[in-house]
């Protein structure tokens, strides 16, 4: 094997890595835009029906863990892949 043939190699290595960061930040937009709709529509429900705020909170936090789990899917699978 030559030195030039190790050094393309490397490079080629090194420029997946870096997509690979790049894409997991792509897909973490995502999860972002689905949490601000999970907590924009709660804010929403309980300014229109005060009187079932701590039912709307609750399901709002589940709504959001499940969402950030995507981010985590998608972190871990980076890893994986």
């Amino acid at each position: 094997m030559s030195l030039s043939y190790l050094a393309q190699e490397a490079a080629t290595e090194s420029t997946l890595s870096g997509l690979g960061a790049v894409g997991y930040g792509l897909a973490a937009i995502g999860p972002g835009i689905g949490v601000g709709i999970v907590v924009g529509k709660a804010i929403e429900g309980i300014a229109r029906q005060p009187e079932l705020q701590g039912t709307i909170r609750t399901n709002m936090f589940l709504g959001i863990a499940f969402t950030e789990a995507l981010a985590l899917i998608g972190l871990v699978a980076g890893f994986i892949f």
